[in-house]
C-alpha cells in the first residue's frame, strides 16, 4: 500500500487536487519522501495525454475520484482535508474559493493545515489571473535571457528551470517549512504561495550578485558560465555526439589540455583576446575521436569532462548504475527518489494509480466514509 512506505515523511498526510506539471511533481516528491499522498482525481481526468499507468509523477500516491463541482464534492474534499497535514493545489487564483475549498474553508476545518498553492504568476499582481507556461515565467524572471549563444535566440531548457526548479522545488521547501512551524508549540497552519516567477527569479541570486560586483555581463554568451569560455561548454565529436567541458579551475584546466593533447599548442588560459583561437583548437581536437573514445581518455580524471548522454543512455552510465540513480519499477525505468537518507531510506513503492483506484482503501485508512459513499 502506497501510504505505508518508509521515508522521512512517513505518517504525513497530503491531499493533492489533480492538475498538471509542477503541482503533481511537488506532490510526487512528498510521496517519494514517504508521505501518504491522496490525489483527488476528477471525472474526465487532467493531464497531458499520458496514459495514467505511465504518469510517473503520480508514483507512490493513491487516488480517489471526486467530482468537486458536484453538490457534495466540496464536502467530501473537506472531509479528507480535516484529516490531512498538507494540501497541494495548482488552480488559478480564486478557483478553489469559488469551489468552496479555498484556504478559508480548509483552515476552518483544520487549523494546522499547510495549504500549498502552485501557480505561475502567484496569487496577486497584474498577471495573476492570466494564463502562462514555463517559458513565459522564466522569460519575465530573467533566467531565459541567460541561456544560449550570443547573437542567437535564447535556448529553451525544456520546462525544468521554471516549472520544476522554480516551481515544484520551492513549493516543497515552503510546505516543509510551514509543516515544521505548524507542529511547533503554538504553531498553526498557513498558506504557502509558491509562484514560478518568484522561484525562477530567486534561482538567479548568485548571478545578480556577480552582476552587481561587475563580474557578469547582462547578455548571453559573454560570461564564464554561459558558453563564452572555451573551457566551459560542449564540443562535437567525430561521431556527431558531444562532450561537456567544465574545467574552470586552473588545476583542472591543466589536466584537461594535457589529456586533450593540446597543452603545447594553445594560448594561455587567461589570454582573453585569444579565447576564440583556444576554442577553435579545442573543437578541432574533439572532432578527431568519437564520444566513447574521449570518454575513455577522460575517465577517472579531474579534467571535469563528461559525455553528453541522452535520457535513454543516462541510466546505463557506470556511475549512475552503481549509485542506483535510476530504478525500474513495474517495467518502467525512471529516476529514483532523491535525495538519500541514512535512517529513513526512500524508494518507489507503487506505480501510478488509475484514477479512483484506491477509494475504498483511503476511506478505510483515513476514516472518511463519505468519499466512498458520496
Amino acid at each position: 500500500m502506497a501510504g505505508t512506505g518508509n521515508g522521512p515523511l512517513s505518517g504525513v498526510r497530503v491531499v493533492e487536487l489533480a492538475g498538471i506539471g509542477p503541482g503533481p511533481f511537488a506532490a510526487m516528491l512528498l510521496a517519494d519522501l514517504g508521505a501518504d499522498v491522496v490525489r483527488i482525481d476528477r471525472p474526465g481526468g487532467a493531464g497531458l495525454g499520458i496514459t495514467p499507468e505511465y504518469d510517473l509523477t503520480n508514483r507512490n500516491k493513491r487516488s480517489v475520484l471526486i467530482d468537486i463541482k458536484a453538490p457534495d464534492g466540496p464536502a467530501r474534499v473537506l472531509d479528507l482535508v480535516e484529516r490531512a497535514d498538507v494540501l497541494i493545489e495548482g488552480y488559478r487564483p480564486g478557483v478553489t474559493k469559488r469551489l468552496g475549498i479555498g484556504p478559508e474553508e480548509c483552515l476552518g476545518r483544520n487549523p494546522k493545515l499547510v495549504y500549498g498553492r502552485m501557480t505561475g504568476w502567484g496569487q496577486d499582481g497584474p498577471l495573476a489571473a492570466t494564463a502562462g507556461h514555463d517559458i513565459a515565467y522564466i522569460a519575465l524572471a530573467g533566467p531565459l535571457s541567460m541561456i544560449g549563444q550570443a547573437g542567437e535566440p535564447p535556448a529553451i531548457p525544456a520546462n525544468l528551470v521554471g516549472d520544476y526548479a522554480g516551481g515544484s522545488l520551492y513549493l516543497v521547501v515552503g510546505v516543509l517549512a510551514a509543516l515544521q512551524h505548524a507542529r511547533t508549540p503554538g504553531g498553526a497552519g498557513q498558506v504557502v504561495d509558491a509562484a514560478i516567477v518568484d522561484g525562477a527569479a530567486h534561482l538567479t541570486t548568485m548571478i545578480h550578485a556577480m552582476m552587481a560586483a561587475g563580474g557578469w555581463q547582462d547578455r548571453r554568451g559573454a560570461n564564464l558560465l554561459d558558453g563564452a569560455s572555451p573551457f566551459y561548454g560542449s564540443y562535437a565529436t567525430a561521431d556527431g555526439e558531444y562532450m561537456a567541458v567544465g574545467a574552470l579551475e586552473q588545476r583542472f584546466y591543466n589536466e584537461f589540455i594535457e589529456l586533450l593533447g593540446i597543452k603545447d599548442e594553445v594560448p594561455a588560459r587567461k589570454d582573453f583576446a585569444r579565447w576564440e583561437e583556444l576554442r577553435t583548437a579545442v573543437a578541432a581536437r574533439f572532432k578527431e575521436k568519437t564520444r566513447q573514445e574521449w570518454t575513455e581518455v577522460f575517465d577517472g580524471s579531474d579534467a571535469c569532462v563528461a559525455p553528453v548522454l541522452s535520457l535513454r543512455e543516462a541510466p546505463a552510465h557506470p556511475h549512475l548504475a552503481a549509485r542506483g540513480t535510476f530504478t525500474e519499477h513495474a517495467g518502467v525505468t525512471q529516476p529514483a527518489p532523491a535525495p538519500r537518507f541514512s535512517a529513513t531510506p526512500t524508494s518507489v513503492r507503487s506505480a501510478p494509480p488509475l484514477p479512483g483506484a484506491d477509494t475504498a482503501e483511503i476511506a478505510r485508512d483515513w476514516d472518511v466514509p463519505s468519499i466512498a459513499t458520496g
